[in-house]
């Protein structure tokens, strides 16, 4: 297999611009930039492109970009860009809007959340690295890249780019594209409302670091669009809260608040695992057996060891846990001292404990030797095993006759 190198789009570019000057061709630069990145990197489709686009523009006329991009099926980029915009805004209904103009000009559903996906990837270059100038990307588009990167944060653009990719696949599949691609938009614009990693790690309380809220949710911008589309409006993730209705339409009420528990009083750790248990905290209290070497337990304090493995951000939402449940300040801190062993090494010491008692048993060591390969799997106690009634009836052991 022989792998040719892709050009790149300004080398594209400038070769086929030689070969219209040559065949005395008439072309806006727009639409030869249009032609580039629609190849690829490829040389070979991007004359075959051109062929196209000449033939399509016909003889003694300049080609325009918007007939090009009609013919490659490409959206408009003042659309794209504007596209993005109203999603990030959370204003849905001029997003769909917008892509039904779109669709209705000839622009491809998939291609136009390709096109949105491709300014993602613009704007994360340009706030990844706002240095290295985008010399591919159309001027109008670079700057408007550099201006998103300073008001989105990187895990909105992460979600935006990954949502986007599930969804150009969905709509090249889908029997409705529009349909399908009207259901991406909706999905990317409410999706803002979902917390980033780090604030779902902080809300859970594991102690993720606060580096600050996202600066897309900081920047202070107005929401667009008309009351009437109020309804459909999601809150972007620079979006300012919506009086008027927005995202409320479809926001679920909250829930009444629960009746308070009455605070709690622990006597000992045993009883903080036994809390955690009936809250149905099942995280927690695996954490609490397996990873905590209790070396002070007293009122308002807690010190332990953490057995290897454990989670360094377990001291953290335990003291809050301890806090809601107990409405007193604690203190939760991890010691240098080794510690008792944890609850689940206790257990599992009890058990091997168990089970050398059990094999030193003359009977069970007579049964061992007996039968070479025999090993203990369980031990049960008389009172675990099931109760079994005595026989009755004809088939009773007093009926049965051994020959």
């Amino acid at each position: 297999r022989f792998d040719l190198r892709r050009v790149e789009p300004a080398e594209l570019m400038k070769h086929l611009g030689r070969i219209c000057a040559t065949e005395k061709v008439e072309i806006e630069p727009e639409a030869l930039a249009l032609i580039a990145r629609a190849a690829e990197g490829s040389v070979r489709d991007s004359l075959s492109l051109l062929d196209q686009a000449i033939a399509h523009g016909g003889p003694g006329r300049t080609i325009p970009a918007e007939e090009v991009r009609s013919m490659l099926g490409l959206a408009d980029k003042a659309r794209v860009i504007e596209l993005f915009d109203r999603l990030m805004r959370g204003d849905v209904a001029a997003a769909i809007q917008n892509l039904q103009q779109q669709y209705d000009e000839g622009a491809d559903p998939a291609q136009v959340l390709v096109e949105v996906a491709e300014l993602v990837h613009l704007i994360t270059r340009a706030k990844i690295a706002p240095d290295v100038p985008l010399s591919a990307a159309p001027p109008d588009e670079a700057k408007a890249a550099f201006d998103y990167a300073g008001k989105l944060s990187m895990a909105v653009l992460n979600r935006a780019w990954q949502i986007l990719m599930k969804g150009v696949a969905e709509t090249r599949e889908s029997a409705r594209p529009l349909a399908a691609a009207d259901m991406v938009l909706v999905r990317l614009a409410y999706a803002a409302d979902l917390p980033t990693p780090d604030e779902a790690l902080r809300k859970l309380g594991f102690g993720a670091p606060d580096s600050g809220a996202p600066a897309a949710r900081s920047a202070d911008r107005e929401p667009s669009g008309s009351p009437a589309s109020a309804s459909l409006k999601a809150r972007g993730p620079y979006s300012a809260p919506n009086d008027s209705g927005g995202a409320r339409a479809f926001a679920p009420q909250p829930s009444p608040a629960p009746a308070s528990a009455p605070r709690a009083t622990f006597e000992k750790f045993e009883d903080v695992v036994a809390r955690a248990a009936a809250e149905r905290d099942i995280q927690l209290k695996i954490m609490l057996e397996r990873d905590v070497r209790l070396v002070t337990f007293e009122r308002g304090r807690l010190e332990f060891s953490l057995a290897p493995g454990g989670s360094t951000h377990l001291p953290q939402a335990l003291m809050r846990k301890l806090q809601d449940w107990t409405g007193e300040r604690w203190v939760v801190a991890l010691s240098s001292r080794e510690g008792l062993p944890s609850i689940a090494e206790a257990r599992a010491e009890a058990a091997r404990e168990r089970e050398r008692g059990v094999a030193a048993d003359p009977l069970v060591r007579a049964v061992l030797d007996r039968f070479p390969g025999a090993e203990i799997v369980a031990i049960r106690s008389p009172a675990d095993a099931p109760e079994i009634a005595a026989p009755s009836g004809p088939d009773s052991a007093d009926d049965i006759i051994y020959a």
